[in-house]
């Protein structure tokens, strides 16, 4: 799988997940196998009027290489503004986000308002383009209907701006993560298009994204609530590509994974912020296990390091001497 003059060691892709996907998640799913990780959604406008906040989520580390860094806007200049600086911070993909339906994204012309402004998206996309030498991504929806006849046409637009790959989630905007992917639309953009096309769009377990790729002759499959509490969804996605079972994520997995996101988390952000978070967080990892309530319970008023490792291991021994897992 290339994108551009980069080459991937797979067909995974982590989708961008607006408040999860920041450093810390992205090193779990990175060891996780999955060959491209991508950023939170990052606003152009922050990045260009330098707010703190925005430009801090473009720090990266060498492990989570190589790394998609998306951008939203609807200014052309300063999106090519925008997207310059990410390539400056060693972004190895610039990739832009067609498809957020968030209300206050779309009112301002971003996200999947622009799937309605061909226009419009042609200029952002030779913009960005003319401004960046690296690896140019779009992610898009369906559009506004379920004709599909939208993405059809962002897609040829792009391809014919240069861009390097397209990332299909086939829902309409309206329909935000409810309902069904229509499957199809990913399909009709693969034969429509040379550029090569990331599936997405409920892959809920491994055997799914086999499933996309077979239906749809996508390129590649891009994940993302699937991953939330469970990266090892891309490594058992690898396990069925190679034709090998899928093997059970087993406790001490999930101790050490929990350990390791917790501890990246008070490295990124501090220990105070950190607990704050994983005061929810932690539990996304417990999922169908016994008595996950009970831990969930646990961890909501952690305030320290010390006290979210003891109460983890406190959880995971009782399971394992209990051997209800």
């Amino acid at each position: 799988m290339k994108i551009g003059s980069l080459s991937l060691k797979n067909i995974t892709v982590l989708a961008p997940l607006a408040g999860i996907t920041n450093l810390p998640f992205r090193l779990l799913v990175k060891e996780a196998g999955c060959a491209l990780v991508c950023s939170e959604m990052i606003s152009a406008n922050g990045l260009v009027y330098k707010s703190h906040k925005t430009i801090r989520m473009l720090e990266s580390a060498a492990e989570e290489k190589p790394l998609s860094v998306q951008i939203f806007g609807s200014d052309p200049s300063i999106m090519a503004d925008a997207a310059a600086m990410v390539e400056a911070s060693g972004a190895d993909v610039l990739d832009i986000n067609f498809g957020c339906s968030v209300k206050k994204v779309l009112k301002t012309g971003s996200g999947s308002a622009l799937m309605k402004a061909p226009e419009k998206t042609e200029a952002i996309l030779k913009a960005v383009r003319n401004s960046v030498k690296i690896p140019f991504t779009i992610k898009i929806r369906s559009g506004w209907d379920y004709s599909g006849t939208q993405a059809l046409k962002i897609a040829e637009i792009a391809e014919s701006c240069g861009v390097n790959a397209i990332a299909v989630h086939p829902r309409t905007a309206t329909q935000g993560f409810g309902g069904s992917a229509d499957w199809s639309v990913i399909a009709a953009i693969k034969k429509s298009v040379s550029m090569p096309v990331i599936g997405n769009g409920d892959i809920v377990a491994p055997e799914d994204a086999i499933r996309m790729q077979n239906q749809t002759g996508c390129d590649a499959v891009m994940i993302g609530r699937a991953g939330i509490g469970n990266p090892w969804i891309f490594s058992q996605v690898l396990s069925l590509i190679r034709g090998e079972p899928v093997i059970p994520v087993d406790i001490p997995l999930r101790y050490k994974t929990m350990i390791r996101y917790l501890e990246a988390s008070v490295e990124y952000i501090g220990e105070e912020h950190a607990c704050r978070i994983m005061r929810s967080r932690l539990g996304w990892f417990t999922k169908g296990l016994p008595h996950s309530s009970v831990f969930r319970e646990s961890i909501k008023r952690i305030s320290s390091e010390d006290e979210a490792k003891r109460l983890i291991k406190l959880y995971m021994d009782s399971l394992l001497e209990k051997k209800e897992y």
